[in-house]
């Protein structure tokens, strides 16, 4: 299960006394009264409570998570033609949205872009929900629907060339050109099949992809762990640019 950094902080705040002690005049007139005590009524106490909106997201991005996603996993490319991203999963409590730990990712080779195409080399931009998963190795423990079988043998190597194997021991389905509820291997494209798919989360082979996001193994077996459908998670995917629209 993810580790989550505690977000949010109580800060303290103090009594201010103002106006205390008045003494006496020294003098043969009669003692008057001593002044009152005037106490300054105490600052409310401030919480450093999460944010109510997800970190570095524009209007028109943050318009198009749902309203009752309760998981967001935010894959921020470093830019448009980037190779190379950062993927946070965030949790949506009563005090807003709990940042998680901080993974290093890939997405495809040539970076990102808003009208995906088999074969550009780029990974979609765009709020996608996660329904499915599935791999060749056992299910790890997640709460989603889980397809394990030899169909994701992964094999030849990469655009570095560094070997594929391994890299679908582990895959959650991004719902971009498929129908959710079904196996990650499920080719069905709503879009045709010039707008491409199969783009998952799956285990890093150490280089760019050709349109998914990847992370380390182990990682991927707290994502797995970690995700619930009954709290109904999205990836929210792009460069920093994108996103912040």
């Amino acid at each position: 299960m993810i580790t989550r950094r505690p977000h949010a902080a109580l800060l303290a705040a103090s009594l201010v006394l103002t106006g205390c002690g008045g003494g006496a005049a020294a003098t043969a007139e009669p003692p008057r009264p001593p002044a009152p005590t005037s106490i300054r009524p105490a600052p409310p106490v401030s919480l450093d409570v999460a944010p109510q909106q997800l970190p570095g997201l524009g209007p028109k991005t943050w318009a198009k998570v749902p309203d009752d996603a309760r998981q967001a996993v935010v894959v921020t490319g470093r830019g448009r033609n980037s190779p190379l991203s950062t993927v946070v999963l965030y949790e949506r409590t009563g005090h807003g949205w709990q940042e998680g730990e901080s993974w290093p990712a890939h997405n495809a080779l040539r970076g990102w872009t808003d009208h995906h195409r088999v074969g550009d080399l780029r990974s979609p931009v765009g709020v996608f929900t996660l329904t499915d998963a599935g791999g060749r190795l056992r299910d790890p423990g997640t709460r989603l629907p889980y397809d394990q079988g030899p169909g994701f043998t992964a094999n030849g190597t990469g655009s570095r060339g560094e070997p594929l194997a391994g890299s679908f021991d582990y895959v959650v389905a991004i719902n971009y050109n498929r129908v959710p509820g079904t196996t990650p291997l499920d080719w069905t494209r709503p879009l045709g099949a010039e707008r491409g798919g199969g783009i998952w989360f799956h285990v890093d082979h150490d280089g760019p992809t050709q349109g998914c996001v990847s992370i380390a193994k182990e990682h991927m077996k707290e994502l797995l762990r970690a995700l619930d459908p009954d709290r109904h998670p999205v990836v929210v995917m792009g460069d920093n640019d994108s996103l912040a629209r």
